[in-house]
């Protein structure tokens, strides 16, 4: 079988930006994963996506013009109903057959079968391959389908027609173009409403030629950075940008480095077809205002990268990546300059005039904003994230720091400069508390009590802000929870798994002594003027969602479902405690005596559910056998080790030192009926198993580990 290259190209209007990627990617996964579902593309078959803001192309090696005719065995219908007693067809398999557009003849051909209990007739046949137009118009009608399309708009194209009409198309953006070459030649194949060619368009304005001809699918890449100035690969791209922009950054010197963010170098190769990077400026006088402001105003307005020094300082040069290239670049670095000048000074202003109130004048505003339709105003907010923050630094020796922080942290949300960029909220806190003369500590904990924000952000710096970030996501969960606005499949609009990560992540991280039911408990009680709060959900649906977070998350730092679930299954209340918790369960697990103490816990466990209510006491004049006096013995000379171990905090030496009860638990199974005739015996040695089972599963549920 001849195979060549393929290329399709859908050339259309400039593409939304935060979507080209997956855009792209989506659309040569799916083109290609259909031509090899249909044999047209092999095992040894390549797929390369390209995309820039006018196209999304891919480039499939190794396309058959035909797939390869496939052999099918078809399963018809039992033999007892194809065949009569006779042998003959009956009319329902003649009828079937004729589906299939075989006839009587092929009933000979026939095959049998066993299909379960009964036996089948099957009928072999030969399925043509795919011609590579058909194949293709199907792959690329599935891929169009299932591009992850943001917002879909509706255009008209001009029916060809004697009586000029229109029919409409519904697309990302208007497509304009529409190339399919198999090596050289054309596939004859159609998509919103235009028909494959050989030709496309390059840069709007630097192409050397317009249309741009293709010769065949291998040299789309090459033609089209020749011929249109235009760099398809958006990886090419992207590398080209990067590579411009550290070059610009060593022109200007100093050590100066572009601020670092993916998503932007992201956005910026979704923006421009040729990549030209310029070096730019704008007055010092700026650098005066805090350099978030300005660095967001320039990111997320300007999509200019902000250059900064080797301490991280801002300076006053930035880089713009254009989408051409003139031999006199003075005018563009010249607009973008005077462009970017009203947004610093706005910038300059809002900061201006938010420091002529301090932060606690704020405060009083916060009563006319609503915080949640069932929850209150965000002045309620504040003091109930306050009292929580006040108990929690209570117990970290930062009761009056921490309070302060929890009063003035929301007031930053009635500035003009938060007002006009909420990402800035916190940090904008911190500044105006330090021009206000507060502590660094309490400015510190304003900015940090948003953290962590995302996954893999940083802590809070210090005890301060630990106290009060606490506070303020335990008052979202509980809060949430309370009202019955509890996450759902993948709905999640407070963002709740994100904050109960952080809490997580807090007390575990920075070894905090809080014990989980306190804190729920605390933070329910915040909200005793609530109508319709529901404390009992707090205390119980939080508190599973908290530790069905806190086992996800373990279970991605690499422990096993097994050793999380035997950790978790108790509850500890200490999450600080679950990092040794699991450290010892694993070195547990690796002792030879681990799976025989699992499985007995197991066994005991079973037998004491079946009990309930019977105590831990055991009376020694009582123990009449010779294995259950053995096995007191040893839990006399073991527990009490093991449970100074436990007190100590040493979980890994506490579990050890219980794997010597392996050869005596083995000895009482074997040698001691558990439910024996008499009454007391029986309860007595309940209450053995009873007091060895509390003493196995001080670290973690040991039956978990079972087998």
């Amino acid at each position: 079988m001849t195979t060549q290259n393929l290329l399709v190209e859908l050339f259309v209007e400039e593409l939304p930006p935060k979507a080209l990627k997956k855009l792209g990617d989506a659309f040569a996964s799916v083109l290609f994963d259909q031509l090899k579902a249909q044999g047209l593309a092999g095992a040894d078959s390549a797929v390369t996506a390209f995309a820039s803001p006018r196209r999304l192309a891919t480039h499939v090696t190794a396309v058959a013009e035909r797939a390869a005719d496939k052999a099918v065995s078809q399963k018809l219908m039992p033999v007892s109903v194809g065949l009569d007693a006779s042998g003959q067809a009956t009319p329902a398999l003649l009828k079937r057959l004729a589906g299939l557009g075989a006839d009587a003849s092929a009933v000979a051909g026939l095959k049998r079968a066993p299909d379960g209990k009964a036996e089948a007739l099957f009928y072999d046949s030969v399925v043509p391959g795919a011609d590579l137009a058909v194949g293709l118009q199907k792959a690329l009608d599935e891929a169009l389908a299932k591009l992850p399309i943001p917002k879909v708009m509706t255009y008209q194209l001009e029916t060809d027609c004697e009586l000029p009409g229109w029919s409409s198309v519904q697309f990302v953006r208007p497509a304009h173009g529409l190339v399919a070459l198999h090596g050289a030649n054309v596939v004859p194949v159609k998509a919103l409403g235009l028909t494959a060619g050989n030709s496309t368009h390059g840069h709007r304005f630097e192409a050397a030629v317009d249309p741009v001809q293709l010769a065949d699918a291998d040299s789309y890449a090459a033609t089209l950075l020749r011929d249109g100035a235009v760099i398809a690969s958006f990886a090419e791209r992207k590398a080209e940008i990067a590579r411009q922009l550290a070059a610009a950054a060593a022109k200007v010197g100093g050590g100066c480095q572009p601020i670092e963010d993916d998503a932007l170098l992201d956005e910026v190769t979704a923006l421009v077809e040729r990549p030209n990077v310029l070096i730019c400026a704008f007055e010092k006088q700026f650098l005066d205002v805090p350099q978030e402001c300005l660095i967001l105003t320039m990111k997320a307005n300007q999509k200019y990268f902000p250059l900064v020094d080797t301490q991280g300082k801002l300076t006053n040069k930035f880089l713009v990546v254009s989408n051409i290239s003139p031999d006199d670049a003075s005018a563009v670095i010249g607009g973008n300059e005077r462009v970017v000048r009203p947004r610093l000074a706005d910038a300059k202003f809002f900061f201006d005039q938010d420091r002529k109130k301090t932060l606690a004048s704020r405060v009083d505003g916060l009563s006319k904003v609503v915080y949640h339709n069932r929850l209150g105003r965000q002045d309620e907010r504040t003091d109930r994230v306050r009292s929580l923050a006040e108990a929690f630094g209570g117990q970290l020796g930062v009761v009056i720091e921490a309070g302060q922080a929890a009063h003035l942290a929301k007031a930053d949300l009635l500035t003009d400069m938060v007002g006009e960029f909420p990402e800035l909220q916190g940090i904008m806190g911190r500044y105006y508390a330090l021009n206000d003369g507060l502590s660094a500590v309490v400015a510190d904990a304003i900015e940090d009590h948003y953290k962590p924000r995302f996954a893999g952000d940083d802590l809070p710096r210090d005890k301060v802000g630990l106290a009060v970030a606490i506070s303020d996501k335990l008052e979202t969960l509980a809060g949430m929870f309370g009202i019955g606005q509890i996450p759902t499949g993948d709905k999640d609009p407070f963002a709740l798994r994100r904050h109960a990560l952080g809490v997580i992540r807090m007390l575990i991280e920075r070894d905090l002594p809080f014990e989980l039911r306190h804190m729920l408990d605390m933070a329910a009680s915040t909200f005793r003027n609530v109508e319709g709060f529901d404390k009992a959900r707090v205390k119980h649906d939080l508190s599973d969602f908290i530790y069905d977070r806190l086992a996800g998350s373990l279970r991605e730092q690499g422990y096993s479902a097994q050793e999380v679930d035997a950790v978790l299954a108790l509850r500890p209340q200490r999450l600080a405690d679950v990092g040794q918790r699991l450290q010892a369960v694993r070195a547990f697990a690796a002792l030879p005596e681990a799976p025989a103490l699992a499985a007995a816990n197991k066994r005991i466990g079973n037998i004491l559910k079946k009990s309930e209510g019977q105590g831990a006491a055991v009376q020694e004049s009582l123990l009449v056998e010779t294995a259950e006096q053995a096995l007191f013995a040893a839990m006399q000379a073991t527990v009490p080790a093991a449970n100074t171990q436990f007190d100590a905090g040493d979980y890994t030496a506490s579990l050890q030192a219980l794997a010597a009860l392996r050869a005596p638990v083995d000895a009482f199974f074997d040698g001691v009926m558990v439910n024996a005739d008499d009454p007391a015996l029986k309860a007595n040695r309940l209450g053995l198993l009873k007091t060895l089972h509390e003493a196995m599963n001080r670290v973690a549920d040991l039956s978990r580990l079972a087998a």
